[in-house]
């Protein structure tokens, strides 16, 4: 069932089809998979709508890939993604960094102008320091990428 995903966009929040479409399932199955996984849990706004994160968007093409691809029955993939939730917070608690999703992370000049504002906009972020860091890690990753 290998099948290619679309890049995730620069976007604070998803909705519950857009996961669905970035992560070839669908929405029925992404509310089953809430119960099952404890680490995936979408902010839940008006109406009870869920709205997804980039790192939840990240965890579920990963529990996708478990299930679908590895052939993970749902308790072994629970179980995996423990297993790998628990290696990324040691790696953290070691100071060594995690890039695994960057790859799908697209985004250029415009978006990131749009990000800027939305940025800005937002009085409960830092405001500028947070646009200033952000262009500059977006940097660090095209000149990384470059060096490949």
């Amino acid at each position: 069932m290998e099948k290619t995903l679309p890049p995730i966009p620069a976007k604070r929040y998803f909705t519950i089809g857009e996961v669905g479409d970035l992560c070839g399932v669908k929405p029925h199955v992404l509310r089953y998979w809430e119960q099952e996984f404890t680490q995936l849990r979408p902010m839940k706004r008006r109406g009870n709508r869920r709205y997804y994160q980039h790192h939840e968007v990240l965890m579920i093409r990963r529990i996708r890939d478990l299930l679908y691809d590895q052939g993970f029955t749902i308790s072994g993939a629970r179980n995996k993604m423990q297993e790998l939730l628990q290696t990324e917070r040691d790696k953290k608690r070691n100071g060594e960094v995690m890039l695994d999703g960057v790859d799908d992370l697209e985004v250029d000049g415009e978006e990131l102008d749009d990000l800027d504002s939305e940025l800005a906009a937002d009085p409960t972020e830092q405001g500028m320091p947070l646009i200033q860091l952000r262009r500059e890690l977006f940097e660090i990753r095209d000149l990384l990428a470059m060096a490949d």
